[in-house]
C-alpha cells in the first residue's frame, strides 16, 4: 500500500518553511541541532510515516501523511 504525502494546504506555512529550509541548508528549521536525523524530511516524520497508521503533519507542519 502507498502512502499518500502531500504538502500543507497553507501556502504560507510552506513559503515559511521553504525558506527556513533554503536557510539552514536542508535541515529542519524547527530543530536546532543539524544532522541527518534533522535533514528534510526529517527522522522523525520518516518513522511516523513508516506506521500505517499514522496520520498527520510532521514537526514543522510541511508534510502531511494521508492513511
Amino acid at each position: 500500500m502507498k502512502k499518500k504525502i502531500r504538502l500543507n494546504e497553507d501556502q504560507e506555512v510552506v513559503k515559511a518553511i521553504r525558506e527556513g529550509l533554503k536557510a539552514k541548508g536542508g535541515y529542519c528549521p524547527c530543530k536546532l541541532e543539524q544532522n541527518e536525523d534533522t535533514k528534510c524530511i526529517c527522522k522523525e516524520f520518516r518513522d511516523q510515516i513508516a506506521d500505517e497508521n499514522f496520520e498527520g503533519y510532521c514537526h514543522c507542519m510541511l508534510y502531511y501523511k494521508e492513511k
